[in-house]
């Protein structure tokens, strides 16, 4: 499939051993989240979906910024029914839909709609520049892509409220205290880390790979009982796999799986 046709807003690498790099690239405004980039985002996520050749997406802002939030100036001079027919809801929306695992490779500022598009990825790699912050409170409006759900989920309500009420950021340390992010690395090894990572996990069983994320992700909108049903209802799924079939083969002849994806 190709990935690079939307070259203005978006850089693409790979896929390379089952891993595809997307990299946000709007530099001029340090990446600002504007409704075209948010849609070309998705339709190349859309594409990664469908491609057997993907199991791994890594996205990243490059090495000095990730996002420094919504475009402003899309949104300036948009009335209330104007935005309650925004699309951007739906394109979050549809991001946090995409199956396959997600990783965020964050330098530099996450502010605002680059904040809650990081808390969107599975795993956030750090770099030590990373700052992170939803500041919407200092211009009169609040987060609206889910900086005061998911960000609650990730560091707690003391530190939510506090990041959300006083528009205050926090660094790639802090954050990685609070749990936001897995790791912190320097800048210049934020996304190779990212993409090692990455292609680690891609050697993983395509299929079980789908099925722990969506068991994991279940756990932050369902009760403990529900949850536990639907991680064994993925387990169970799982057995009947030709997949699993190959992985305990290959453990007991001590070679390498080879996965099918089904």
């Amino acid at each position: 499939m190709r990935y690079a046709d939307i070259p203005d807003l978006l850089q693409c690498a790979g896929p390379l051993e089952g891993v595809l790099t997307l990299s946000l690239h709007r530099p001029l405004v340090r990446n600002a989240l504007s409704t075209p980039l948010l849609a070309a985002l998705v339709q190349l996520l859309e594409r990664a979906e469908q491609d057997a050749a993907v199991t791994v997406v890594v996205l990243t802002g490059g090495g000095k910024v990730f996002a420094a939030g919504a475009d402003l100036a899309e949104m300036a001079d948009k009335s209330m029914p104007a935005m309650l027919c925004d699309e951007r809801p739906q394109l979050f929306a549809a991001i946090a839909r995409f199956p396959k695992p997600l990783l965020a490779a964050v330098c530099g500022y996450a502010l605002g709609g680059g904040c809650e598009l990081a808390m969107h990825a599975d795993i956030i790699i750090a770099g030590e520049s990373a700052c992170f912050g939803q500041p919407e409170i200092k211009l009169g409006i609040m987060p609206g892509a889910g900086g005061t759900q998911r960000l609650l989920r990730a560091v707690g309500k003391s530190l939510a409220m506090k990041m959300v009420l006083s528009g205050d950021f926090i660094g790639a340390q802090e954050a990685r205290q609070a749990g936001l992010v897995a790791e912190v690395w320097p800048d210049a090894e934020c996304l190779p880390r990212a993409q090692a990572l990455a292609q680690r996990i891609a050697q993983q069983a395509p299929l079980a790979l789908r099925l722990a994320k969506a068991a994991v992700l279940a756990a932050a909108e369902t009760s403990l009982s529900a949850g536990l049903a639907q991680e064994r209802a993925h387990f169970v799924t799982l057995a009947a796999s030709q997949d699993r079939q190959e992985g305990i083969r290959a453990f007991l002849e001590k070679r390498p799986p080879q996965w099918q994806g089904c």
